[in-house]
């Protein structure tokens, strides 16, 4: 199994740093909210490639929306390229979250929230799902991708 651009958190290493990225957590926005959904699998079809994963936690927004947040223990991208990769994830996220509370994509926000910085970012642009199934072409047929 392959991961999609931007999946990947870097290692927490021992107990001590496990406690500072719960007590960054605990001071940040997301901490004072109630999640409506948390660690949450699903499994679906891209193009031609079977997608799966995990989203972390589904927040309920005051507009009858929701927003999707992945939580990231390492640091956010740089530049451009990064940026449009780790969107990917979100992308697929959204999809998966639309279609299993039965949504419209566009009622479904997303965020990374990198824990060490403190940061929420949220992606300017999500690529489409044809533009992430685009990526997902593997010349020898058909896979499966776990995000």
């Amino acid at each position: 199994l392959g991961d999609l651009p931007g999946a990947a958190d870097s290692g927490v290493g021992d107990d001590t740093e496990l406690a500072a990225l719960q007590d960054a957590f605990n001071e940040s926005l997301w901490a004072a909210r109630t999640p409506v959904a948390v660690e949450v699998p699903f499994e679906m079809p891209i193009g031609d490639t079977l997608v799966r994963g995990r989203i972390d936690a589904v927040f309920a927004d005051p507009d009858g929306g929701a927003t999707v947040v992945d939580w990231k223990t390492g640091e956010p991208p740089h530049g451009p390229e990064a940026t449009r990769q780790a969107a990917v994830q979100l992308a697929v996220y959204r999809s998966a979250w639309a279609a299993l509370a039965g949504v419209p994509e566009s009622s479904v926000r997303t965020a990374f929230y990198y824990v060490r910085t403190g940061a929420t970012v949220v992606p300017d642009e999500l690529p489409s799902t044809a533009e992430v199934a685009g990526l997902l072409i593997d010349p020898d047929g058909a896979r499966c991708v776990q995000v």
